[in-house]
């Protein structure tokens, strides 16, 4: 497929593009919904279904185009396709939200949840610069890999214990709710169909990787931009499609309370899972642009800290100068 893109028509290679969009996106809704289904059948609780494969199910674009990008020895892409993804879910998603209504945070999104997001930042700082368990540094290699997996699993574990507690005490959750939500307007499918879907979910990821890989690595060359630009706006922006349309959405129903927490949550999965699974399977270089990304990164999650403090929300102001500064980013890494 490389080949053929190479030799094609600039014009083509966008559309190969937003082929390759498609196919990342639509196959993990099908996933997830052929996952979640065989789940339900087995009598998984709900909260357990929502903590692990729909939530994981967000962040599997941005897997298949790192974990490519890995395989591929394109390790520019690989870590900035990340770290483009976590600064776009956070302020310009979460941004453009508030200033459609103010956005509650809650107490956990403050006291946990952004503050995990902030260490696991920190760590992908300090591992890539190390390289803990390599001879060089500025590199995820196994080791490093395989410490993000840990992670990951003892977050989930953690997630899990804390909302069975929380509905121990007679609490609803708000994945249980949305579980719910989504059960009484979908039927649940067959075995059969559960397995097409889930098959075919990851057929349709594992080629929409390989194709947006290689478009958005000729894009580059023909345009003169760097990967690391390629995969800090155009790829991100496109991983990060489904979560800005679902937030949007639900910002027009007034139903955005959970909208920084669950950005927050992506960013710690998309560190720890995408970042944890490419470097286990092939090491990953970083570059002393992608360290300056991640400090821009942990600079803004700092700020949204600030902001969930001060009032509990992002109001309309908070919104907007998010939404700035992102703009104001995406203008300096372009002329950078």
């Amino acid at each position: 497929m490389e080949n053929f893109i190479n030799q094609s028509p600039f014009a083509l290679v966008l559309v190969f593009l937003v082929i390759g969009f498609v196919f990342l996106i639509k196959g993990a809704d099908f996933f997830v919904e052929g996952s979640s289904s065989i789940a339900h059948k087995l009598k998984v609780p709900s909260i357990i279904i929502g903590l692990t494969i729909v939530a994981m199910g967000t962040s599997l674009p941005e897997t298949a185009v790192s974990v490519t990008a890995s395989l591929a020895h394109n390790n520019e892409l690989a870590v900035s396709n990340v770290v483009g993804s976590n600064i776009f879910n956070l302020m310009f998603v979460v941004g453009v939200c508030a200033v459609i209504t103010p956005i509650m945070v809650q107490h956990e999104t403050i006291t946990r949840d952004i503050p995990l997001s902030i260490i696991c930042a920190l760590l992908l700082l300090g591992l890539g610069y190390l390289a803990i368990g390599d001879k060089h540094n500025m590199i995820l290699g196994h080791l490093d890999g395989v410490i993000f997996l840990v992670l990951f699993a003892a977050y989930i574990i953690m997630m899990i214990r804390t909302a069975m507690k929380a509905r121990a005490e007679g609490k609803k959750t708000e994945i249980e709710s949305i579980e719910e939500a989504e059960e009484s307007t979908q039927k649940l499918l067959s075995y059969p169909r559960s397995i097409l879907y889930i098959v075919g979910g990851a057929a349709a990821i594992a080629f929409g990787g390989d194709l947006t890989v290689d478009a958005a690595s000729r894009i580059a060359i023909d345009l003169g931009m760097s990967q690391t630009l390629v995969g800090l706006t155009i790829v991100s922006i496109g991983t990060s499609l489904p979560e800005l349309v679902t937030s949007l959405v639900a910002a027009r129903k007034n139903e955005i309370d959970m909208a920084v927490g669950n950005a927050v949550g992506s960013n710690i999965f998309n560190i720890l899972m995408v970042l944890g699974v490419a470097a286990s399977i092939s090491p990953v270089a970083l570059i002393s642009v992608n360290l300056i990304d991640i400090m821009v990164l942990i600079g803004f999650s700092i700020l949204v800290l600030f902001y969930a403090i001060t009032g509990k929300k992002v109001t309309r102001a908070e919104g907007a100068s998010m939404v700035c500064l992102y703009l104001i980013y995406t203008i300096y890494i372009i002329l950078r």
